[in-house]
């Protein structure tokens, strides 16, 4: 049988290494020899001796859950072999966390991670509920992730100097360290004759960077994503 599907940029190689890579720019592949947590429905395809399960997130997290609507719905990848991630042909990328720091990312932005790395589910701060209240995972630890972004992210390097507003449907995720609040741009009046449209944003202060994905629209609820390499979503 003869077709570009075979292609060498297609087909997968064996395994040289456990851990998180890009199988190619919207696919991340996972060899597994113990445990990775996934978001249920992120996986695409798997092989050999590989397990699925609910991952218990404790009482905390199930009512901020609840509570918020933001959050992850994981999964435990247990046992020996290799799991493929994915969702919508979203632009994938991996991130490695060092001790220390600190990602705030839109849940529907998570892919897969290390099970190093601890999240938890947070208000955004100066957000309250206006807007209908904003919330997000913050990833510390050491480890790596992998996330998506809805087409080719944007990163802006933000400064005291500098301080960097967004479309809170558009952010992926930000350096936690920022200052954040929420801002109205317009008045409702405004937007009914013609505005932007866009009646709050999420404002960003301090030092570190802000990434945004060219989309507003669609909602992930139980999958991945597809994209660049360690940093590439930085270069």
């Amino acid at each position: 049988m003869r077709s570009d599907i075979f292609s060498a940029q297609n087909t997968v190689e064996a395994a040289t290494a456990t851990g998180l890579s890009l199988q190619h720019s919207k696919c991340v592949r996972g060899v597994v020899n113990g445990e990775l947590v996934a978001r249920q429905g992120a996986m695409i395809g798997f092989r050999g001796n590989i397990g699925f399960e609910v991952k218990g997130q404790g009482v905390s997290k199930m009512l901020k859950r609840a509570f918020t609507g933001e959050g992850l719905a994981l999964m435990s990848v247990r046992g020996q072999g290799e799991v493929w991630f994915a969702s919508y042909a979203y632009e994938c990328f991996l991130l490695d966390l060092d001790r220390g720091d600190a990602l705030s990312i839109n849940g529907r932005n998570v892919l897969v991670f290390d099970p190093t790395l601890k999240y938890d589910i947070q208000m955004v701060r100066g957000a309250g509920m206006v807007g209908g209240g904003l919330f997000n995972c913050v990833f510390t630890g050491e480890g790596r992730l992998a996330i998506s972004s809805d087409g080719q992210p944007i990163v802006v390097p933000v400064t005291p100097e500098a301080p960097f507003y967004a479309d809170t449907d558009a952010v992926i995720g930000w350096s936690a360290s920022l200052q954040t609040s929420i801002t109205k741009s317009q008045s409702l009046r405004s937007m009914l004759r013609g505005g932007s449209g866009e009646l709050f944003q999420i404002s960003f202060a301090g030092n570190g960077f802000v990434a945004l994905q060219p989309s507003e629209g669609r909602k992930v609820t139980s999958g991945g994503s597809g994209g660049g390499g360690i940093s590439d979503i930085f270069s």
